[in-house]
């Protein structure tokens, strides 16, 4: 009985499709290649009932959640990206490994039916290696295959299967209905893979790889023999796909049309970022109306300082993560981010990584969130995070809102061109330290080789999916920022809060001022040293805080205020000139570059352990960074020292 015969008889075709919480019940795997739809189909299976983690033992991404099909509870594991289970990579092994295990009830086989003949490669792998496993093939992107003109009989290729095939759009979840009464009839019936023609392949080749890949796609020829109709005449790539792949104008149109993407991310980044920015406002009227009746200041000042601000700062980190991830899931849905790849992988494999790595650096150039974020959608655990260490020695541009304000003061207009210029190369020094020192640990050998892929065909992006997939990432991102950013945002109120307001009075003026003989061989005063430090949690506030030590030492909480300001409303318009009267040019020299370079921000902190899921590898990040920025300042100020 297909599919579509047993829908009517199938709770789930009525649409009693309900999320529910983690249980026994059916275990379903989504097994498929890299942009066959996985994760767009485990988002609108599992809606907000899902997790994030990584495999035992394993920096690979685990993505769990849990549906219900009638009173069937389901719990959902999307197996890592993969185009083979030859175990040539950490995502391939893991998903052999659970394949192996047996865990899985039903393994739901993810293709692309615009392009079949092609990405049916790994069920034929899956049929060779677990022919016995109860599974069906979900047949995705009918509705561009439909565009092209094809006709596919899925009713045909389920009779040679043996399974149950189900035509499928994975980005409209209300169409869900025959794949749910397929993975309950799987899961009831526990059908397996006829292989035997898949048998005969291959015993008719050489028991070789390439011999096994040729009955492999002998085996799909087969299958799809007169299951799969299209127009005679394929469709022919558009003249901006001619130029945007296969030009000397590639390169430019795929640079342009990330900072495109960057700059629309702003259009809805920045209400939600204003609301952030009206929550902080908010703390401090709070803080305001706890002492009007009383309250102790310690009270409004921690309200305002720790809780409203670290509110402040997720919700502005969110609303940057969702524009992203918005836009770019749109580039995504309609094809494009698969060329990003495509035209960068030659230049970006010299470094162990993918050409879709490209995306996350640009980004960074405005926000290293953004960047950070962006590079989710490298398939590879390894080289997402050697992309996401690289990146942040990009300065972002608060980092820019900083620096040539210091540069022009201290080395005027002819000068400061000459600190951006030292700035650019110091940033290609360090990626170029970061490629050489943790390159071999996290991308191997033989995973060096660039990217694998097909280039899908444009089709219209589904806005409703994309913007689902979009909340909910942004969802997650918030919900594990908020902790990262309120730790960091206690222990700067902490240690910059005085009863007095003056700013002698707090643990930072005794810290710094009792480690200056230290800092000074980093080549920062306590000042700047303190600047440096509450960069730490927002790299903007550096301009407020300098304001705050220099200019507004009877404000009260001048440091704190700077931080929660995010340093322009706090800083003094001539606090570059204050400084400069104030202390030395290397001094200066080693902020700009120990700043600049130092940890990005708590917020890009914790966007890095969002999307790499490995505390370790997180804290190794940072500590790097802090330590090579010290040692950097060290070595600019001695050196400029010489000289000034």
């Amino acid at each position: 009985m297909s599919c579509e015969t047993c829908a009517a008889a199938c709770p789930a075709a009525e649409g009693t499709r309900t999320s529910g919480g983690q249980g026994a019940g059916v275990a379903v795997a989504l097994l498929g290649q890299p942009n066959s739809g996985k994760s767009t189909l485990f988002n609108g299976l599992t809606g907000a009932k899902q997790h994030v983690g990584n495999w035992p033992g394993k920096t690979v991404e685990r993505k769990e959640g849990s549906f219900r099909i009638g009173d069937t509870q389901c719990r959902v594991v999307d197996l890592p990206g993969a185009y083979g289970l030859s175990a040539n990579s950490p995502e391939e092994e893991v998903t052999r490994d659970y394949l192996e295990s047996g865990d899985a009830d039903v393994v739901v086989v993810m293709a692309d039916a615009s392009q079949l003949q092609r990405s049916l490669y790994m069920l034929a792998e899956f049929a060779a290696a677990h022919p016995e496993q109860p599974s069906l093939l979900a047949l995705n992107l009918m509705d561009v295959a439909e565009g092209q003109g094809k006709r596919i009989d899925s009713a045909l290729i389920e009779q040679r299967l043996g399974i149950p095939v189900v035509p499928l759009v994975a980005s409209r979840p209300e169409g869900y209905g025959n794949l749910l009464c397929a993975i309950e009839r799987t899961a009831r019936e526990r059908p397996s893979i006829d292989d035997g023609r898949l048998r005969r392949e291959l015993a008719s080749v050489p028991a070789t790889a390439q011999g096994a890949g040729k009955a492999r796609f002998a085996w799909i020829e087969w299958l799809l023999d007169g299951a799969v109709s299209a127009p005679e005449k394929a469709h022919a790539l558009s003249r901006f796909d001619r130029l945007a792949t296969g030009s000397r104008w590639s390169k430019p149109i795929t640079v342009a049309m990330i900072l495109a993407g960057f700059l629309l991310a702003f259009v809805p980044a920045i209400p939600i970022m204003m609301l952030g920015g009206a929550i902080s406002s908010l703390g401090q009227v709070a803080a305001g109306a706890l002492a009007q009746v009383g309250a102790p200041d310690v009270v409004g000042s921690f309200l305002a300082g720790v809780v409203f601000n670290s509110l402040c700062f997720g919700t502005m980190m969110v609303g940057y993560v969702f524009g992203i991830n918005l836009v770019f899931g749109l580039y995504e849905e309609a094809g494009y981010m698969a060329r990003i790849g495509y035209v960068f992988d030659h230049t970006m494999a010299r470094f162990g990584l993918q050409g879709k790595s490209l995306m996350p650096f640009l980004m960074c150039l405005g926000c290293t969130m953004g960047g950070v974020s962006g590079s989710r959608v490298i398939d590879s655990w390894g080289q997402r995070m050697l992309t996401v260490m690289m990146a942040w020695a990009i300065p972002c541009g608060s980092t820019w809102g900083v620096v040539p304000v210091l540069a022009v003061a201290f080395f005027g207009v002819v000068g400061a061109p000459l600190v951006i210029v030292g700035i650019f190369a110091m940033m290609l020094v360090i990626m170029g330290i970061v490629g050489k020192v943790f390159g071999p640990r996290l991308v191997a050998d033989g995973e060096r080789a660039g990217l694998v892929m097909e280039l899908p065909p444009y089709h219209s992006p589904h806005l409703k999916g994309v913007v689902r997939g979009a909340l909910l990432k942004s969802r997650q991102m918030f919900v594990r920022a908020i902790r990262v950013v309120a730790i960091f945002a206690f222990v700067i109120w902490a240690l910059t809060y005085t009863s007095t307001g003056g700013v002698e009075g707090s643990a930072i003026y005794a810290l710094g001022t009792a480690i200056e003989p230290v800092t000074r061989l980093f080549g920062m005063g306590w000042q700047t040293f303190t600047a440096w430090l509450c960069a730490l949690v927002l790299k903007e506030s550096a301009l407020g805080v300098l304001s705050g030590l220099f200019t507004g030492a009877a404000t009260p909480n001048a440091v704190l205020v700077g931080i929660m300001t995010g340093g322009g409303a706090a800083a003094a318009s001539n606090i570059g000139e204050v400084m400069a009267q104030v202390i030395s040019a290397p001094e200066a020299l080693a902020f700009i570059f120990a700043f600049t370079f130092n940890m990005p921000c708590a917020a890009s902190v914790s966007a890095t352990w969002a999307e790499v899921h490995s505390t370790k590898w997180t804290v190794i990040t940072a500590v790097f960074y802090i330590a090579s920025s010290l040692l950097l300042g060290c070595a600019v100020y001695h050196v400029s020292a010489l000289f000034f």
